[in-house]
């Protein structure tokens, strides 16, 4: 008889961010309600006492699976931008990179299910901030007043959550792809100066 098969796309320790990683993904897939060590144990393949080597809790894996997603729209959105010199064709790639993330907007979504958990609440503060602060920015770059970029930035972030709410949380039908893209291309025209 064979020894069990390994798997291959585990590794036989798992580190901090393996867990925190999972615990995102279940984010994604069923809410911030749905992490909890055991069942996250289990679909990793490992015993309780893998988690409480890394986390003294549950909200401790809680904040550091939101640090990671916040790192990741740190370095994977706001990171791939600054090359971008031009402040319009920078407000349009975020755009185009924005319309086509799917995960990070069903975990922002779920996320905003949550927005009473202690540990979620801040999270979210300090990313709408520096998404706002970061478009009137970009705004202003673009040559509006300190004002209307406030203004800008305030509708085009509502315009981002309502859409999310419309095709997520809502799930209404999906647009197809022609589709999407022509509201991409719409709401670039509508809300960059010059667009």
């Amino acid at each position: 008889m064979s020894a069990p098969a390994r798997k291959l796309d585990r590794p036989s320790r798992l580190s901090a961010d393996d867990w925190a990683q999972a615990a995102l993904d279940l984010v994604a897939e069923q809410g911030v309600a749905a992490v909890a060590v055991e069942p996250l144990a289990r679909r990793l393949g490992v015993t309780k006492g893998s988690f409480y080597w890394h986390f003294p809790s549950r909200d401790a894996l809680l904040h550091a699976a939101l640090e990671r997603w916040e790192a990741f729209e740190q370095e994977a959105v706001f990171g791939k931008l600054e090359a971008v010199s031009d402040p319009r064709e920078r407000l349009r790639a975020l755009f185009r990179l924005v319309a086509h993330e799917v995960k990070p907007h069903v975990i922002y979504s779920e996320l905003l299910k949550a927005l009473d958990h202690p540990v979620v609440k801040p999270v979210m503060e300090r990313v709408s901030k520096r998404r706002l602060d970061y478009l009137a920015a970009s705004f202003r770059q673009a040559g509006l007043s300190r004002t209307d970029a406030q203004h800008r930035a305030r509708l085009t972030y509502a315009a981002y959550v309502g859409f999310l709410q419309l095709s997520l949380q809502l799930q209404q039908p999906r647009l197809h792809h022609d589709e999407f893209e022509a509201y991409v291309e719409h709401v670039m025209a509508t809300l960059i100066p010059g667009g």
